[in-house]
């Protein structure tokens, strides 16, 4: 029988989990030798695997979900359709941004519960943390989202006050670290837009003649940055000085408009733009220890004696 949980901390399945790695002594991680070599290099051992997973409900929000509204005034009204259908992007507030929300409350609850568990084996951050979002089996209108890293302890003696999240494998770890930058979160930026195909996207699309589609090239670059205004921002309140890329995507399709009535079949092109990435931060360190040259010397160290005695001679120049 599985125990009640109020949400708060650790999942039982997870505390169980937890517990039974501290006891055992042992840790596993999804590291390859080289990745496993790389962060040991610059100070850091591994304490184990973790993960952190939600399944999210995403409720309806109006007709058709509500969420895929274009905004467009002349939808479904005669002649009214000539006129040119501006972008509805969920980060100037249309209701796409609801939706937008739901799935970032989702994500960082995931990542929450992924650095609970790093925090709870005496982890500092975590390394290769990958996110994946996936419908629910038999729940249509379920997704579950789902994090899962390995969890990394530095040798000295300072802790961070939150552990760091990355998306970076064990080298890149290393060389990021060695560069003298650290990780602080693992960020996801997202942005949807909604535009109607107004009349003159119906004919651009429709021509004999090579011709870009204003609309739609349009709709994809102000969803694209867009998305990447809200990684920026997202960097920024972290704290970091800059945001290292982990993956891109842009999906487009087209959906029956909301606001041409039931009779129309005028339609609307959505656009959902999402990139993942980490905010990385500078540290201070310390200037680096000079390296001494090793010098083997030939011929039996006749010619190294020879110079050697010179340099101690008075007068000689050095």
């Amino acid at each position: 029988m599985s125990e009640p949980w109020s949400g708060a901390g650790l999942p039982p399945a997870a505390a169980a989990r937890v517990a039974e790695v501290r006891a055992s002594g042992t840790w596993s991680s999804a590291l390859s030798t080289g990745e496993f070599a790389a962060i040991r290099s610059v100070g850091f051992e591994p304490v184990g695997q973790v993960m952190g997973s939600a399944v999210y409900h995403v409720g309806r929000s109006g007709r058709y979900w509500g969420y895929h509204d274009c905004l467009f005034a002349g939808a479904g009204r005669p002649f009214a359709n000539y006129g040119t259908a501006g972008i509805a992007l969920s980060g100037n507030g249309a209701p796409s941004a609801a939706l937008v929300q739901v799935l970032d409350s989702a994500r960082r609850t995931a990542l929450g519960r992924m650095s609970a568990e790093c925090a709870a084996l005496g982890g500092d951050g975590v390394v290769a943390a990958q996110l994946t979002m996936a419908p629910f089996p038999a729940a249509p209108d379920c997704l579950e989202f789902k994090v899962i890293g390995t969890a990394v302890r530095a040798a000295g003696e300072v802790r961070p006050s939150h552990p760091f999240t990355c998306h970076l494998d064990g080298q890149g770890f290393a060389k990021l670290v060695g560069a003298g930058w650290v990780p602080v979160e693992l960020l996801v930026g997202m942005s949807i837009g909604v535009r109607h195909d107004d009349f003159t996207t119906g004919l651009q699309t429709n021509s004999w003649y090579n011709r870009e589609v204003d609309g739609w090239t349009a709709l994809v670059h102000h969803v694209r940055a867009d998305a990447r205004a809200q990684l920026g921002r997202q960097g920024t309140e972290r704290g970091g000085d800059g945001v290292v890329l982990a993956d891109g995507d842009l999906r487009v399709w087209e959906e029956r408009c909301i606001r041409s009535g039931q009779n129309n079949e005028q339609r609307d092109h959505v656009a959902e733009s999402t990139l993942i990435g980490t905010a990385i931060a500078r540290f201070a360190a310390g200037p680096a220890e000079p390296r001494t040259l090793t010098v083997m010397p030939l011929n039996g160290g006749d010619r190294l004696r020879r110079r050697l005695a010179q340099a101690g001679r008075p007068g000689a120049r050095r």
